[in-house]
């Protein structure tokens, strides 16, 4: 079992009421948002397909992008999976309660809506305490994306999910800030083998820990996050090379225009027209303040939100990712996309 520590927010729990109300919500076909220790969810009851519609309806989300359902524990497995590889189960027992997604072949009973008409499903047992809650009392599996506009930037508090979807949410768990801040790990589990689909805070080396070595290529089923265009700003953002940085800035301040800039290191000199966060380098830091910081820099009203070039080692791989589909390949030197 994967135990969550975060030593950057205090995570809380519901009161009684609270989840009794989240879950009257769920079985009324309503919309409820929720923290995970990832990033806040928007979740419906899994076994009720207009309540799933739902979801599609309040992020403008494509019928053909699957969602993932949650469960409290890997025992409902059998409920949404028509057959669990044994890989996974080891895979489960790693990193089970946690920022973790697994694909695998699904069951007979489980509805299009949830899958995006393919033959996969993705299961996730989060290991926040109020999803924890929510979900052990609800009983059943609850479908949840991001609590975000499709393709935008996702919320890490319950400011932002009010911010972006307003009355569509019915019932929303307040949880402070999400401890982690980013998206899961997702992997497939098909035909006997793993695939990375999309980098989380659970890394390629773990996972190969577990597993052995991870099959490269192919044809992957389609998970949330895989498109070139996603977890973007309204501010066109740009990846810059550390020592262009300033250079880059001053190029568009030269035409008297606003420019945000998200660094890892002070600014060399303030100058007017110029946002700047200095967002350290601690990846577990910067990936824990990326999206509030992000939405802070799109506030700013600039016309280009430059963000410094990261490091390459794995730690930043999830980062990376999230940052290079933010940009949707605008750059100086692109990187080059992970698979999913």
């Amino acid at each position: 079992m994967l135990e969550f520590v975060s030593n950057m927010v205090r995570v809380v729990r519901a009161t009684q009421v609270e989840i009794e109300s989240a879950v009257q919500a769920l079985r009324d076909g309503e919309l409820v948002a929720f923290p995970t220790e990832t990033v806040y969810g928007l979740g419906a009851n899994a076994q009720n397909p207009a309540a799933v519609s739902k979801i599609f309806e309040a992020k403008k989300r494509p019928a053909t992008h699957p969602v993932i359902v949650h469960l409290d524990s890997p025992r409902f497995l059998h409920r949404w999976v028509r057959e669990v590889p044994d890989v996974a189960m080891r895979l489960a027992e790693a990193f089970w309660p946690g920022p973790f997604t697994m694909v695998m072949p699904r069951a007979a009973n489980v509805h299009d809506v949830i899958t995006g008409g393919q033959d996969t499903i993705a299961i996730r047992v989060p290991a926040h305490p109020m999803a924890q809650q929510l979900l052990t009392a609800f009983g059943g599996g609850i479908a949840a994306p991001s609590a975000n506009r499709y393709g935008r930037l996702s919320p890490t508090k319950p400011e932002h999910v009010r911010d972006e979807l307003g009355d569509a949410v019915h019932v929303m768990l307040d949880g402070g800030e999400s401890p982690i801040g980013l998206e899961s790990t997702i992997v497939s589990c098909l035909d006997g083998e793993v695939r990375l689909l999309r980098p989380g805070s659970i890394t390629r080396s773990q996972i190969q820990q577990v597993v052995g070595e991870l099959t490269e290529g192919g044809e992957a089923p389609r998970v949330p996050g895989d498109r070139v265009q996603h977890y973007a700003p309204s501010t066109p953002l740009e990846i810059v090379p550390w020592d262009i940085l300033e250079s880059r800035a001053g190029e568009i301040l030269a035409r008297e225009e606003k420019v945000a800039v998200l660094a890892m290191r002070p600014p060399l000199h303030t100058r007017r027209y110029m946002t700047w966060i200095n967002a350290g380098k601690k990846p577990d830091a910067y990936a824990h303040n990326l999206y509030n910081n992000l939405r802070t820099l799109d506030r700013a009203q600039c016309v280009r939100i430059l963000v410094q070039e990261l490091p390459t080692d794995e730690r930043w791989a999830a980062i990376l990712d999230r940052l290079e589909r933010a940009s949707g390949g605008l750059g100086e030197d692109p990187l080059e996309l992970s698979a999913g």
